[in-house]
C-alpha cells in the first residue's frame, strides 16, 4: 500500500514500504522513538522557518518585532532633537538644559523576545500509520520551532507533558536551554506505556493553566498538539493567553485520522487504543464516507474553536517530514 500527500510546492510525495526506511535514515527516527540525534538534526533546518510575529499584530516589545502588547523599552538609546508629535514625557530635560534646544529621549527596545514551545505527549499522540507517530512529528516540529528561536536570538522555552507528568523550562537565549528542551523531550517521551483510562481533558486543562502563568506577555506561543483533549474551558484559558501573547497552534494528525485506507476487498479491521476495540469495514464505500464524515465534523470542531478567538491554526501530518510540508517561496509560512 503507498500513501500520496502533496507537499506545498505541489510536488507529489509517495511513502512507499521500499523508501520509507531511507527516509527514516535521514531524519535519525525510527517512527516510534525519540533520541539527541534526530532532535539535533533540526538545527540544520532552522533556516525553513520565519519566526517574526503576524503582521496584524500591533504595537512593539522587541525591536523590529511586533507584538500584541504596546509599549516602550525600557533601554535608553540616544537623545534627538525633540519633533512635533513625540511624547512629552520623553523630554530629555537635561540634554534641552544644556543644549538651549529640547530634546527627547530614545528607546531601545528589549530584542529578546521570548518563543514557548508546549508540546503534548498524551495517550492519543501516540499513533502513526506512514511515517512517524505522531508525538515524534511534534517532538520535530517543537526542535525545529526551537532551533530557529536560538537563531534567531530570541529566547526559548517550553512545557511538556504526557499522562502522568511536565517539564517546564523557562526561557533563556542560549543554546544549552536547547539542549536542555531537547532531553526533555526525549525524557517524558512515552511510546510504551500501560493504556488507562485517563481524563483527557483534565490533563490538557491542568496543561495550558500552567502555561498561562509562564508565557510572558508580548511572548510567541506554539501549542502543539491533537488537540484531542480541547475543551471549552481550556479554551478559554488558550484566548486569556492569546490577550497578551501571540499563540500560533499546530494540529498534528495522521493519514487515517482523515480517511480509511483504500481496499479493493471488503474486510474488517480490528483498531484499539489500548483499552477499547473497534472494528472499521474497509471497502465498504458507505462505511468509508461516514467515518470520512465524522472526523471532518471533528476537525472542524477544532478549527472554529480557534477561530472564535482568530488564533492560527495550521495542520501538519505525520506521514512525511517537515521540511517537505514547508513553504518554500516564504519561508515557514506553513507554521
Amino acid at each position: 500500500m503507498s500513501l500520496m500527500f502533496n507537499n506545498a510546492s505541489n510536488n507529489s510525495v509517495v511513502v512507499t514500504p521500499d523508501n520509507i526506511q531511507l527516509w527514516l535514515a535521514k531524519y535519525k527516527t525510527n517512527g516510534v522513538d525519540i533520541g539527541l540525534p534526530e532532535l539535533l538534526y533540526y538545527r540544520s533546518l532552522s533556516h525553513l522557518l520565519n519566526l517574526r510575529p503576524s503582521r496584524d499584530i500591533a504595537g512593539a516589545l522587541s525591536g523590529g518585532d511586533r507584538s500584541k502588547i504596546k509599549g516602550r523599552g525600557m533601554e535608553f538609546d540616544e537623545a534627538r532633537h525633540y519633533q512635533p508629535g513625540d511624547d512629552i514625557r520623553s523630554i530629555d530635560w537635561r540634554v534641552t538644559a544644556r543644549t538651549g534646544k529640547t530634546h527627547t529621549k530614545v528607546f531601545r527596545e528589549e530584542r529578546e523576545r521570548p518563543v514557548f514551545v508546549f508540546t503534548d505527549f498524551t495517550q492519543s499522540m501516540y499513533f502513526g500509520t506512514t511515517y512517524l507517530c505522531k508525538s515524534v512529528q511534534a517532538a520535530h516540529l517543537a526542535s525545529l520551532i526551537t532551533w530557529n528561536a536560538i537563531q534567531r536570538g530570541d529566547k526559548v522555552g517550553g512545557l511538556i507533558f504526557n499522562n502522568n507528568q511536565d517539564i517546564e523550562l523557562k526561557p533563556k537565549a542560549q543554546a544549552k536551554n536547547a539542549l536542555a528542551l531537547m532531553q526533555a523531550l526525549v525524557n517524558i517521551h512515552e511510546p510504551r506505556f500501560e493504556a488507562i483510562q485517563i481524563d483527557t481533558q483534565g490533563i490538557f486543562l491542568q496543561a495550558v493553566q500552567r502555561l498561562q502563568h509562564l508565557a510572558k506577555p508580548g511572548a510567541l506561543v506554539y501549542l502543539i498538539s491533537d488537540f484531542n483533549g480541547l475543551s471549552d474551558a481550556s479554551m478559554a484559558v488558550i484566548s486569556n493567553i492569546a490577550r497578551h501573547c501571540e499563540v500560533k497552534a499546530i494540529l498534528v494528525n495522521d493519514p487515517m485520522e482523515i480517511s480509511l485506507p483504500n481496499s479493493a476487498v471488503q474486510q474488517t479491521l480490528t483498531i484499539t487504543n489500548g483499552i477499547e476495540r473497534q472494528q472499521v469495514n474497509l471497502g465498504e464505500a458507505a462505511s468509508n464516507q461516514k467515518y470520512q464524515s465524522q472526523q471532518a465534523s471533528h476537525f472542524e470542531s477544532i478549527k472554529q474553536s480557534f477561530a472564535r478567538y482568530a488564533i492560527a491554526l495550521r495542520t501538519v501530518s505525520s506521514a512525511y517530514p517537515i521540511e517537505q510540508q514547508l513553504n518554500q517561496r516564504d519561508m515557514g509560512e506553513l507554521l
